[in-house]
């Protein structure tokens, strides 16, 4: 899913690179947009779904947008759908990944010291069936300003309603590890140290402080928060 002007085109094109490269058998990559200019034909494009949030002035949506894909009829499409953020690096097969059982299977949020575990999911990576949980929207859709005040995000909100429904699982431990909390070696050792590939990992999530080209060129957005050049990044996330 890709709207506004954060991530351009390239971000697309080498997704779908990765996916081919790491997926087997055929499949239909589609990009839920609202700007199709410069993807690869490839790509399958198509218009993402309103969702009509009522907004304040200079109020943004965020990421909330994802429930569309929760439509009971989204453009056609039919069978298990894997979502995939843009901006995270496929450093292994994909192919668990639709042979993993469940009904809804997402990231389980990366538990941190200061931070008890809780229910929510990192909604990065998850998988469904199309048209499946079309309740998930059509309850959002009626109740936004009930949801945003209650849930911090969508990833919050989608989490707790499959939790109730018992329809919410994970991914393994380890295939979907985050860049900052799990591929950036531990201060002092980060300054001479290059951040790297947990064993297992196959997506690494980049969320907070870089994105792929962030951590290919050593850059984080936070002060006194230094990394080394992330080379392995080249070897991954590429047309």
């Amino acid at each position: 899913m890709k709207w506004g002007t954060k991530y351009g085109p390239e971000y697309v094109n080498r997704l779908y690179a990765m996916v081919r490269r790491n997926l087997s058998g055929d499949f239909k990559f589609v990009c839920l947009t609202d700007d199709g200019n410069g993807v690869r034909p490839e790509v399958t494009c198509l218009p993402i779904p309103p969702l009509n949030l009522h907004l304040a002035p200079g109020q943004r949506d965020g990421a909330w947008k994802k429930l569309t894909t929760f439509e009971q009829d989204l453009h056609g499409l039919r069978g298990p759908a894997l979502f995939l953020d843009l901006d995270v690096v496929v450093v292994g097969s994909l192919d668990a990944f639709f042979e993993q059982p469940g009904e809804f299977l997402i990231i389980h949020d990366y538990a941190r010291p200061w931070r008890r575990e809780r229910i929510t999911g990192n909604s990065s990576v998850y998988r469904f069936e199309l048209g499946a949980h079309a309740d998930v929207l059509a309850y959002f859709r009626a109740n936004m300003d009930k949801v945003q005040a209650e849930y911090r995000n969508e990833q919050a909100y989608l989490s707790d309603v499959l939790h109730n429904q018992g329809k919410l699982a994970y991914w393994p431990d380890g295939w979907c590890p985050s860049f900052k909390y799990h591929g950036i070696p531990t201060w002092p050792t980060n300054y001479w140290e290059e951040p790297f590939v947990p064993e297992g990992a196959r997506i690494m999530v980049f969320h907070g402080e870089c994105n792929p080209p962030d951590a290919l060129a050593g850059r984080r957005n936070r002060a006194f928060r230094f990394i080394r050049p992330a080379r392995w990044v080249a070897k991954y996330w590429k047309e």
